[in-house]
């Protein structure tokens, strides 16, 4: 099986064939991480209901828990409107990032200095 048509037409890949997809927690909105997805990857999220990424480290695919046991269950995916970026909304069990942080976020906030 394959992605469908349809949703592949959409998407607008970069040059590796990847498109960013932003996870987000489905029932807070809280922005857990950026993460990639190629065709591939999109369908076995959209065909299982578990998150699974390219990894461009290891060039190989990942389902996200399958070793750290901090899965995410998908609730729904969205494309934006030109196409180049995915919302993955999930529910996600544990800590999302690979640091052990609730989110890739959870660093100090940078200083914003310009005044409204």
């Amino acid at each position: 099986m394959s992605l469908d048509p349809k949703v592949a037409e959409r998407l607008k890949r970069n040059g590796d064939g990847l498109v960013p997809a932003i996870v987000q927690q489905h029932d807070t909105g809280e922005v857990l991480m950026l993460a990639w997805m190629d065709d591939e990857a999109l369908h076995r999220t959209l065909t299982t209901g578990r998150a699974t990424y390219w990894s461009r480290s290891r060039s190989e695919y990942w389902v996200k828990g399958a070793t750290s046991g901090n899965v995410q269950h998908v609730k729904a995916v969205s494309l934006d409107c030109d196409g180049d970026t995915l919302l993955v909304q999930v529910d996600q069990v544990g800590a999302a990032c690979h640091t052990g942080d609730r989110t890739c976020f959870d660093a100090a906030p940078l200083e914003v200095s310009a005044a409204p």
